[in-house]
C-alpha cells in the first residue's frame, strides 16, 4: 500500500488483509504486475469456462436423460481443440514470460553497487565503490525505539512499522541504477523486497545478483524470505525485515560523503533532508 507523508515522498508497507501486489516501484515490478493481471484473466476464462462445461455435462448427459449411454470413444476435432488452444494460450503466457526474464536477469550498468550480507538474524550492508564498509541493520524491538527513530530521523511514527523498522536501513538514489550482490553469512536466506519485484537467495560462499531503479522516493519494506532459524524472543526469521529509503541523488551524495568517514554520523544528513522537506511541504 502507497501512503503519504509529510516527510516524504511515498513508502510502502504490506497491510492486514492484504491480498493484492503492493504498488510497483520500479520497472520491473511494474511488469511483474502487469503479467499477474494479464494471466489472471486468462486463469479466470479457462475456470469458468471449465465450470460451465462440468454443469452442462451434469445437466446434459445425466442418467435420467440418457438412459442409453453413448458409445462414442473420439472426435477428431475436439481432440485437435483442445491440444491448440493449450498450445496457443501457453505460448501467449510464455512470450511476456520471457521477456520479463530477460529484464530481471541482464543486470545494466550500475550506477551504485550494494552487497547485502544474511546474518542470523539481521542484514549487513557495503558499498565497495563509494568506500562504506559494512553496517548491521536490526530490526527495532519495540515501540519506544520506533518513536526515538522517527524523532532522531524527523519522520512520522507510522514510517517505522511494527516488526519492519529497522536502525540502520538500505539507502539508494532514485532513478538511478543499483545492483545488489546479495550473500550469506551463516546460513541460508532470502534478499526480498516487494515493492521493487526483486528476490534472491543469500548462500554462504556464493554472490547472487539483481539489479533495481526506484523511481519514487520513500521508505520500502521487504523480509527475508528463507526460513534461516527460530532463534528467542525477538531474534529469528521473522525478525530481520529490510527497509530501504530512496532518496534524491544530492541527498545521496552527501549521505554517502559522510558514511564513508562515519556510518553513525550519517543519519544525520537524512534527519536534515527530511526536515527540509517538512518546511517545503509547510509552504505550500
Amino acid at each position: 500500500m502507497a501512503l503519504g507523508f509529510a516527510s516524504v515522498a511515498s513508502a510502502d508497507q504490506p497491510y492486514p488483509w492484504q491480498v493484492t501486489l503492493q504498488n510497483a516501484v520500479t520497472p520491473i515490478m511494474e511488469e511483474i504486475i502487469w503479467l499477474n493481471n494479464f494471466t489472471l484473466v486468462i486463469i479466470t476464462v479457462i475456470t469458468l469456462f471449465v465450470l460451465g462445461l462440468l454443469v452442462a455435462i451434469v445437466v446434459k448427459f445425466n442418467s435420467k436423460a440418457n438412459p442409453v449411454a453413448s458409445k462414442t470413444t473420439h472426435n477428431t476435432t475436439i481432440e485437435i481443440v483442445w491440444t491448440v488452444v493449450p498450445i496457443i494460450i501457453l505460448a501467449v503466457i510464455v512470450a511476456p514470460s520471457i521477456r520479463l526474464l530477460y529484464a530481471q536477469q541482464v543486470i545494466p550498468d550500475a550506477d551504485v553497487t550494494i552487497k547485502a550480507t544474511g546474518y542470523q538474524w539481521n542484514w549487513g550492508y557495503e558499498y565497495p565503490d563509494l568506500n562504506i564498509g559494512e553496517y548491521v541493520s536490526v530490526m527495532l524491538l519495540n515501540d519506544d525505539e520506533r518513536r526515538a527513530q522517527s524523532t532522531a530521523r524527523n519522520q512520522d511514527l507510522d514510517q517505522y512499522p511494527r516488526l519492519l523498522a529497522v536502525d540502520n536501513e538500505l539507502v539508494v538514489p532514485v532513478g538511478k541504477i543499483v545492483r545488489i550482490d546479495v550473500t550469506g553469512g551463516d546460513v541460508l536466506h532470502a534478499f526480498a523486497m516487494p515493492a521493487f519485484g526483486i528476490k534472491v537467495d543469500a548462500v554462504p560462499g556464493r554472490l547472487n545478483s539483481t539489479w533495481f531503479k526506484a523511481e519514487k522516493e520513500g521508505m520500502y519494506y521487504g523480509q527475508c524470505s528463507q526460513i534461516c532459524g527460530a532463534g528467542s524472543d525477538l531474534a529469528g526469521h521473522s525478525f530481520m525485515p529490510i527497509a530501504i529509503r530512496v532518496v534524491s541523488d544530492e541527498t545521496f551524495q552527501k549521505w554517502a560523503a559522510a558514511a564513508s568517514e562515519k556510518i553513525d554520523g550519517s543519519w544525520n544528513v537524512l534527519a536534515a533532508a527530511n526536515a527540509d522537506d517538512k518546511v517545503k511541504l509547510a509552504r505550500q
